[in-house]
């Protein structure tokens, strides 16, 4: 019996939060209290803003429903430890739909685990090796959780950063956000050696570390985190504009083709149109086209035109080798 309140109401929380209907005479046998008590801590969780559903009966249920508000969430060690390897493997590379907000709860996560329950995700991400991985380079968990931390608090980051020439050298900024592409990680921030806006790759990044310093949020030129870093990565690439059409809708082609690589528009005909800047190579560019699973014709630039075709060459060919029946000879 659980006799010390706030643990009872706890216990009884993260029992409700199991996704099933939980008669009162089983939770007050599960809590060692009488089905009375059961109910009064039912009507605290509700006070406390806990959407708790009963439904009548000769032995009445309740139930967790969704609310207005995501009030907080109580997990048991296994669900902890399983919900962080799963954050941490999302995390690790710029998976699209995983963005800076899965990493902001990466970040409170671990700052609350248990020691013992960090010694099993160490253990745990030290006995696993991951089979595939993203289009872009990995990226250390914590390196992504210390800048989430600072982004959140407005903490100034200071970090060792190495150029695209491989030139080394010693950052000191006021970090804005985060951003993910689909294939990489970067960090926008206020460099405060250089007076400046600037863009990081995540992945150059190494010894990320939290001064303490706190400062006021500066104004971004462009309002917008991903709009700046596009004009950045503009500024900075060789860049060609492209268009292709796709005989399929634009519903069905934008659930294969990330948002950063452009939104396809319906032509009228059954088809759709994909349009957009790249800085990406051209032959990337082809093989992630091809990838959707839908026919396509490349309107411009010639050169990704002749990527295609020669593309498409090389896989007939590779395709003309086989036996045809599956069987091997």
């Amino acid at each position: 019996m659980t006799t010390d309140t706030p643990a009872r109401l706890l216990q009884l929380l993260s029992l409700l939060q199991t996704p099933r209907e939980w008669p009162g005479g089983e939770l007050a046998e599960r809590l060692g209290v009488s089905r009375r008590t059961v109910r009064r801590d039912i009507d605290r969780l509700r006070e406390l803003g806990y959407p708790v559903q009963a439904t009548k009966g000769a032995d009445g249920g309740y139930r967790l429903v969704a609310g207005k508000a995501m009030p907080p969430l109580v997990l048991d060690d296994e669900e902890a430890v399983a919900i962080a390897v799963g954050l941490r493997a999302g995390a690790g590379h710029a998976v699209e739909g995983v963005d800076e907000a899965s990493v902001r709860a990466l970040a409170k996560l671990e700052q609350v685990l248990p020691a013992r329950l960090r010694h099993r995700l160490s253990t745990l991400q030290a006995a696993t090796t991951a089979l595939t991985s993203g289009d872009g380079p990995s990226i250390a968990p914590e390196t992504l959780t210390v800048m989430a931390s600072t982004v959140a608090g407005h903490e100034r980051l200071r970090f060792a950063y190495r150029d695209r020439e491989g030139g080394e050298s010693r950052r000191l900024t006021e970090p804005h956000r985060l951003v993910s592409t689909g294939r990489r990680w970067y960090l926008v921030a206020y460099d405060l050696d250089r007076s400046d806006w600037r863009t990081f790759r995540v992945d150059r990044v190494s010894e990320p570390f939290a001064t303490g310093a706190r400062f006021a949020p500066r104004e971004l030129p462009t309002g917008s985190a991903a709009e700046y870093l596009r004009q950045s990565i503009h500024r900075r690439q060789e860049t060609y504009e492209f268009a292709v059409r796709f005989a399929a809708p634009a519903q069905q082609v934008s659930a294969k083709v990330p948002a950063w690589v452009g939104v396809p528009e319906d032509d009228g005909e059954g088809g759709c149109v994909l349009s957009g800047i790249s800085g990406d190579p051209v032959d990337w560019l082809a093989m992630r086209l091809a990838m959707t699973g839908y026919e396509f014709t490349v309107r411009t630039p010639d050169e990704l035109v002749a990527c295609v075709r020669e593309l498409g060459g090389r896989l007939s060919r590779a395709g003309a080798g086989g036996s045809g029946d599956g069987a091997s000879r």
